[in-house]
């Protein structure tokens, strides 16, 4: 096979090249065919597989195509963590939370039970008269009692001591044949401005 040639450099033209190159058939020609040409079947077919399907969504776009440690499409789900509460249904789980944390919803209630015992009859929202009756119906209960370790309890929990001493000289003579039910709660108008449905509780 002859080509033209100088003294300077070698000079090869297209009809040179074209006899150089063995004859390919388009009709028989497959990836497994031919081992010369293993490397251009290759991308080929690597090229086909990135851009089959590989699950129910599609590949993160941050990811690389090229990992092959991905066997599962677990990596195509954008994790959101933005610090949030997830709350499941609070079934059984009778205590009210008003609105406020465990310290400050006590306060609320001792504050309430020390008001409805010292008047006799407060008014506030029906969630909250709702409420301070366990522990207002606790503490004539314990007062009942008279003893010195549930006196001591009562003082405890209601913040005036003059209310406790007059508690405990009042109960027995006043509540002495009742069993439980001292408080009743009546409901009233809405509160204007938010609309918050209000009651009063009081005494028996």
């Amino acid at each position: 096979m002859a080509c033209a040639t100088t003294s300077a450099s070698t000079t090869w033209n297209m009809s040179c090249l074209k006899s150089a190159l063995p004859t390919i058939h388009p009709s028989r020609f497959s990836c497994g065919s031919y081992p010369s040409r293993l490397s251009i079947c290759k991308t080929k077919c690597s090229s086909r597989i990135i851009q089959s399907f590989v699950g129910l969504a599609p590949l993160h776009p941050l990811l690389s195509l090229s990992s092959q440690d991905s066997t599962s499409f677990e990596h195509s789900f954008t994790v959101i963590d933005n610090g949030g509460r997830v709350f499941a249904m609070r079934h059984g789980r009778k205590v009210p939370k008003l609105n406020r944390p465990p310290d400050q919803r006590r306060a609320l209630l001792r504050g309430l039970t020390t008001q409805l015992l010292k008047h006799g009859r407060i008014k506030t929202t029906k969630a909250r008269a709702r409420a301070v009756r366990k522990y207002a119906d606790k503490m004539i209960t314990m007062a009942k009692d008279g003893s010195l370790h549930k006196r001591r309890q009562a003082l405890g929990f209601i913040y005036e001591k003059q209310i406790v001493h007059a508690l405990f000289a009042e109960v027995p003579e006043r509540y002495g044949e009742r069993n439980g039910g001292y408080t009743r709660i009546i409901r009233t108008l809405p509160r204007r401005g938010d609309n918050a449905p209000m009651a009063y509780i009081e005494l028996v």
